[in-house]
């Protein structure tokens, strides 16, 4: 075998293994996973007698479960995924960014898409975002409390 042909064959073996170590491994929330949560999250709706909507959406902001309580106003469904989304897509708490718009950076406004009220909560695995719990039906604080049940129940 010349030379030319040995380098060639090196490079095509070669080649997937350099593509392959530039990956990254990471967690996706699982639907099994995601009904976990709404069903922690329903369980503490109940336990207080609350009618809400809870979405839960994947790290791209797409919905996985939207379960919307019997009795809860139709709008809690938009406004449910949107927290999620929101949640989901700028890792942190709705409430961090609602906080924010309270405190004079408007600018956020001009995000079209999202939701910046309390009641979304990131799902978070070592370290990383994988989705998030949206709430809506009730107070803010209501709202975010039944989220973060939710939250809790993932990966248990």
């Amino acid at each position: 075998m010349n030379l030319r042909k040995l380098i060639t064959l090196t490079l095509l073996f070669a080649m997937p293994f350099a593509a392959q170590a530039q990956l990254l491994d990471k967690k996706a929330l699982t639907l099994a996973e995601a009904r976990k949560a709404v069903a922690a999250a329903t369980a503490e709706a109940k336990a207080n007698n609350w009618n809400v909507v809870i979405a839960v959406v994947d790290d791209a902001g797409y919905p996985l479960s939207i379960d919307r309580l019997d009795n809860t106003q139709r709008p809690s469904v938009d406004i449910a995924v949107g927290k999620a989304k929101t949640a989901a897509l700028f890792r942190r708490p709705s409430a961090a960014l609602e906080e924010a718009i309270n405190k004079g950076r408007t600018a956020l406004l001009s995000a079209e898409g999202y939701v910046f009220m309390q009641g979304g909560v990131p799902i978070i695995v070592n370290g990383e975002v994988i989705g998030a719990v949206g709430v809506s039906g009730v107070r803010a604080d209501q709202d975010e409390q039944v989220a973060t049940a939710g939250v809790k129940a993932v990966g248990r």
